[in-house]
């Protein structure tokens, strides 16, 4: 019967959205990095650390008002216990792997038991309970029990606290635990000189120094000397124990050599990777940015025109020499591999508009980043290089937004150039932006007053531009000089050409309502 209620308990929470929604709303809070609100979170935590540290060092010599014990010991203390609390509950599921096992029983049509994912889940808590910031978040709690003073001494764990909300000293725990390997050792070879050099200063001078009086005196001095601190209250006085002394003052010199070369060579490996996760944490901040992927030459040259000046963006490219070079041109560039899913995951898909420009030199490259991406999101919008034709419909069937064929562009320029150079200068001033005339979209947006108007009702001339073409929303298609009949509705988009200031005014006086 109990079994029965258990299962039935873990189906209803499984069932409930609430339920989930509200364990992923404090997931996000404690665990995940990526959460916009977190920071605000850890900010909060951070004060409170600080303040109850502060309470605990005046209160050392001087009496605190009664309001000042009471926050510490109420409110403080129990705002630590709920997120003990907290993360407790959402670092593993109880009703998923009920559920789960349940489902696996029905499927094999074998007996179901829960309490093997009871034991599974209550082994999982015991791993959270156990664990090293567990223990920190339980010690932090404890001085509030104000009849033992010595439990006072706990408040300095909540400094500790300050390594799960802190992410540059978490970082750096994090740098060290790579040469965890490294340090052990160093660490056991520490252990072995001081022992050996404390063993050997006690049997020599035990006798003959009235400072060394047991075996810790003699130890103290070993570590106080391999050190290099060399406080002075004990010194050898025999001849075998100032070899000793010389001995472990080279080893003490060594070992920090060896220590600041494992710490040096453990950041000198992360630095590339700490640089490039706060380039992400940067660029993710930013509500529209530009991924791109591929550090050619199109890249190379769509760089230095300048274009991206007034846009956020990121280059991602996974070779080296490539990634050094950028980085040398002062570019904010990664090296990663973009057809990975983790890679572009990394972003804020979900509260960013993301725009990604797919250009390394290989056509298969481009596919396959293109499929990863919208894989990620159908939000993001894909620009891609193809070499021909034939790649640009294999492009399109990946889900490319826009494909852009450089060979092909460069093709038909060269031809301009040669059989109607007239032609050719004109095109190439408007590209380059060496002519006043540009050429310019005009969006028409729910608000605008153009919706709903036929082409023939727009005076262009009047406003000194020359009304091109514009692209049907409906049908997602470009139509050059169209029937000036055409009504134009919302999502269509305009193309003309004029100076930037004609442009800009005619965007000015379109944008809002018309109520004539």
């Amino acid at each position: 019967m109990f079994a029965k209620l258990i299962t039935k308990f873990a189906f209803y929470l499984h069932s409930s959205s609430k339920y989930k929604n509200i364990k992923k709303v404090f997931h996000n809070f404690l665990n995940n990095s990526d959460f916009i609100y977190k920071k605000y979170f850890d900010s909060f935590m951070i004060m409170l650390i600080l303040v109850s540290v502060v309470i605990l060092v005046y209160e050392v010599e001087h009496p605190i008002p009664k309001w000042i014990d009471d926050f510490d010991v109420y409110l403080v203390t129990s705002i630590f216990s709920l997120e003990y609390i907290l993360r407790f509950w959402v670092y593993n599921d109880f009703h998923s792997s009920i559920v789960r096992e349940y489902e696996e029983a029905h499927f094999l049509d074998k007996p179901f038991s829960v309490w093997k994912p009871i034991k599974s889940v209550l082994k999982g808590k015991f791993e959270y309970i156990v664990s090293p910031s567990a223990i920190v978040d339980l010690l932090a709690i404890l001085p509030a029990y104000r009849p033992l003073r010595i439990l006072r001494i706990f408040v300095l764990f909540r400094v500790f606290k300050l390594l799960r909300y802190t992410k540059s000293i978490h970082q750096f725990v994090e740098v060290l635990a790579t040469k965890r390997f490294e340090l052990i050792t160093l660490l056991f070879l520490l252990f072995f000189i001081v022992s050996t050099a404390g063993i050997a200063i006690y049997v020599f001078e035990e006798r003959t120094n009235p400072n060394i009086n047991s075996i810790f005196d003699a130890l103290y001095w070993a570590l106080v000397t391999i050190s290099s601190v060399g406080y002075g209250d004990i010194s050898p006085m025999t001849p075998a124990g100032r070899v000793i002394s010389m001995l472990i003052i080279i080893s003490g010199i060594a070992m920090i050599s060896f220590v600041t070369s494992v710490i040096v060579s453990a950041f000198s490996e992360k630095l590339n990777e700490l640089k490039e996760h706060r380039i992400v944490e940067e660029i993710n901040k930013k509500e529209e940015f530009i991924i791109i992927c591929g550090y050619g030459q199109m890249t190379r040259i769509f760089l230095k025109s300048n274009t991206l000046n007034n846009y956020d963006y990121v280059i991602i490219e996974k070779d080296a020499k490539r990634v050094e070079v950028g980085i040398k041109e002062g570019y904010k560039i990664i090296q990663e591999d973009a057809s990975r899913h983790d890679v572009i995951s990394k972003f804020n898909v979900n509260y960013s508009k993301i725009t990604l420009l797919a250009l390394t030199g290989n056509d298969v490259n481009n596919i396959y980043i293109t499929l990863n991406a919208k894989s990620i999101s159908r939000n993001i919008k894909v620009i891609a290089r193809a070499s021909d034709h034939h790649m640009e419909k294999k492009c399109k069937l990946a889900g490319v937004d826009h494909v852009v064929l450089p060979n092909m562009a460069a093709n038909r320029m060269l031809l301009f150039a040669i059989t109607q150079p007239a032609m050719y200068r004109a095109m190439y001033s408007m590209l380059v932006g060496q002519t006043l005339a540009q050429l310019d979209e005009i969006s028409t947006i729910e608000h605008s007053k153009l919706v709903g108007k036929r082409i023939e009702e727009i005076d262009f001339k009047a406003h000194k531009l020359l009304f091109i073409g514009f692209q049907c929303g409906r049908k997602n298609e470009f139509i050059f000089n169209p029937p000036i009949q055409i009504d134009i509705r919302k999502g269509d988009i305009l193309l003309v050409m004029g100076r930037r200031v004609s442009i800009n005014y005619f965007k000015q006086l379109n944008a809002g309502v018309s109520y004539e």
